[in-house]
């Protein structure tokens, strides 16, 4: 079955997932790490998208991810891919492919799920046992939000916004986010969507959707289509 094509909207939050080949490690040490982030911030400016969340796994990369042209995404990811493979290669004096292949991407619909995204994302390092607080793990999104550290990178949301008048109450509020956790079967329902590409939203944001594009934005049901049965008299 031929492969949908990445639906990737103009001025349309997105959440991004980009995994190491067979899940291998996408950086060995903090050189690395920091090579990739200058990395993401460069493109991430030369192709005008906005980035929102984000977070540095071992062996993955999540992104919350707002582009200003339809092919705005797929260029920063390609731009991304090209400049840290070629460095990271040359450093470790090695060749081939870093990355499982070509990244994981769906639009969201920020009303509903913006700032779960936001959580789900910055509280990946716990889950793993990487750290105990969102904000000391140095490789995400969190020390900015909570007020540890200014981040270049991240462009604040007007939800984010709206979670207080001042920095300290949207640090705060941000903290009770946190630490009020999350479902797991909720995690696993945003993952999924990336994963497989589906947009993630309500009926409404789903057809406005299929006004701006082609590509189908629901899988269709399996099996045979159901005869139709006529009507008896």
């Amino acid at each position: 079955m031929a492969r949908l094509p990445r639906l990737a909207l103009a001025n349309h939050l997105h959440h991004v997932i980009h995994r190491g080949h067979n899940l291998q490690p996408i950086a060995h040490d903090d050189d690395d790490r920091r090579l990739l982030m200058a990395a993401l911030q460069d493109c991430a400016a030369t192709y005008r998208v906005a980035i929102h969340a984000y977070v540095l796994m071992p062996n993955h990369l999540h992104l919350l991810a707002t582009p200003t042209s339809d092919e705005g995404l797929s260029r920063m990811m390609q731009a991304l891919g090209r400049r840290y493979v070629a460095a990271f290669n040359q450093r470790h004096q090695r060749v081939g492919t870093l990355w499982e292949g070509r990244f994981r991407a769906a639009p969201v619909e920020a009303a509903a799920f913006l700032l779960p995204l936001m959580r789900s994302i910055e509280l990946n390092p716990l889950r793993a046992g990487l750290a105990t607080d969102p904000a000391d793990y140095p490789w995400s999104s969190a020390a900015h939000h909570l007020g540890r550290r200014r981040d270049p990178l991240i462009s604040d949301p007007p939800d984010f916004w709206a979670l207080g008048n001042t920095p300290f109450e949207r640090e705060l509020t941000w903290r009770r986010w946190l630490e009020e956790g999350e479902v797991e079967a909720d995690r696993q329902r945003l993952v999924d969507a990336a994963l497989k590409g589906w947009p993630l939203g309500s009926p409404s944001f789903l057809a406005a959707l299929a006004e701006l594009s082609p590509r189908p934005t629901a899988p269709r049901p399996r099996g045979r289509p159901r005869k139709s049965q006529s009507v008896p008299n």
